[in-house]
């Protein structure tokens, strides 16, 4: 709500108006001046006008906040503007009102319309309006021409301009709540990550070693096949499935992630920015350090020869997400002759952001895979990979083709 207050558009109909208050009280004191030999008593028109100038140079904070505008002190003003209306026949002469002569505060009055208008909408300012437009006539003794203009052209003004604020207040109503929404998904979008890359992989482990045991151990693999898939579906969707507690007296459902012949990920630990550099989240840190970690017997690793350098906090997530990767060649692909694919990873340092390629031979990805693995709640790509990516700004690029491997591009912008 406070980022929803910094936008508000109403601070500047404040500030329009508190300038409008103080151009329009020396346009009124301009008018006195030019006609002062022709008022009956000029020294009363005087004496308003000055109290009119005082209450206005007072007020210029209490206009220009609208927590310090409140309705009563709008209810004063309104006053004092309908006070020098009345008073206008008084301190004039009838043939100047006659021939449409101003009233003393002039077009100063429509600032106190227009102050309701801001505060309290287009009815406020519309009621106002009618209490201006009668004192407009009974001070011209009649709806002369000229004053039912001047008071329609203010009650328009007045109940537009409330009008638009309502409508902006609902906007920004509607903005924060999306904010807050936004704001929650991506949180639940971190926590869903790290459960992916931790929990959810190391059941699926447990899963498929007490399967190929058995025994005690496969009852064991099957419950924690069946917290897996409720795991899943709680990350993916928010609600734990009721047929979670069926499924676990009966197997796993077929297509679920217990079931036989289902890939499951295997546990991977990224590195963390420890022994990388800098590793604290305000500091910087050596992507090559984080990267490094991957490499082995399956795993090549290429890398500039200089220290490529990104922020401790953007690196550790780009380094996760190259780890989810790897973990989905491990687990779902393999090579030419049967064996675990072969995988490389290729770090480039571009001018303005940092480049991860890791790229396998495996057999691909087949067409409709990834969008069915994230309809079962299976988001190592969707959180693990992009999601990240998306967190920090960049991109992730999946290119598969059949029989030919996946390559996996990220990219994330240095500022």
């Amino acid at each position: 709500m406070a980022m929803a207050a910094g936008m508000s558009v109403e601070q500047p109909l404040w500030r329009a108006l508190t300038a409008y208050r103080v151009l329009t009280m020396g346009y009124a004191l301009a008018l006195y001046a030019h006609a002062y030999g022709e008022y009956v008593h000029p020294l009363g028109a005087g004496a308003y006008l000055a109290v009119l100038a005082v209450w206005t140079l007072a007020t210029v904070r209490r206009v220009s906040s609208a927590e310090r505008c409140t309705p009563p002190f709008l209810a004063v003003e309104l006053a004092v503007a309908l006070a020098g209306i009345l008073l206008t026949p008084v301190v004039d002469t009838q043939a100047r009102i006659d021939a449409g002569g101003p009233t003393l505060p002039s077009i100063w009055t429509a600032g106190a319309v227009l102050g309701f208008a801001i505060k309290k909408g287009w009815r406020w300012a519309a009621a106002a309006s009618l209490l201006v437009g009668a004192a407009n006539v009974a001070a011209a003794g009649g709806f002369a021409q000229d004053t039912v203009h001047n008071v329609l052209l203010v009650c328009i003004a007045s109940v537009a301009i409330g009008y638009v604020v309502e409508v902006a207040r609902a906007s920004e109503r509607t903005l924060a709540r999306a904010l807050r929404i936004e704001a929650a998904t991506r949180e639940r979008e971190r926590l869903a990550r790290d459960i992916h890359d931790s929990v959810l992989q190391v059941l699926a482990m447990v899963q498929r070693r007490g399967t190929a045991i058995g025994g005690e151990a496969a009852e064991l693999g099957r419950l924690a096949g069946e917290q897996e898939a409720a795991l899943r579906t709680l990350v993916s969707s928010g609600v734990v499935p009721e047929a979670s507690a069926s499924r676990a007296a009966g197997g796993p459902a077929p297509g679920s992630p217990a079931a036989p012949g289902s890939p499951v990920p295997a546990a991977a630990v990224p590195p963390q920015g420890r022994g990388a550099g800098d590793g604290e989240d305000g500091g910087e840190c050596d992507v090559r350090a984080l990267l490094s970690a991957y490499a082995g017997s399956r795993v090549s690793f290429a890398e500039p020869g200089a220290p490529v350098r990104l922020p401790a906090a953007a690196a550790r997530e780009l380094a996760a997400a190259v780890g989810a990767a790897l973990d989905n060649v491990r687990t779902h692909a393999q090579g030419p002759s049967g064996e675990e694919a072969q995988a490389w990873i290729l770090l480039e340092d571009e001018p303005d952001a940092v480049v991860v390629t890791v790229r396998d031979d495996g057999p691909g990805i087949p067409p409709g895979r990834l969008e069915d693995a994230e309809a079962e709640g299976r988001m190592g790509v969707a959180l693990s990979i992009r999601g990240r990516l998306r967190d920090l700004g960049g991109s992730a690029e999946l290119l598969s083709v059949p029989g030919q491997g996946t390559e996996v591009e990220l990219r994330v912008p240095k500022r």
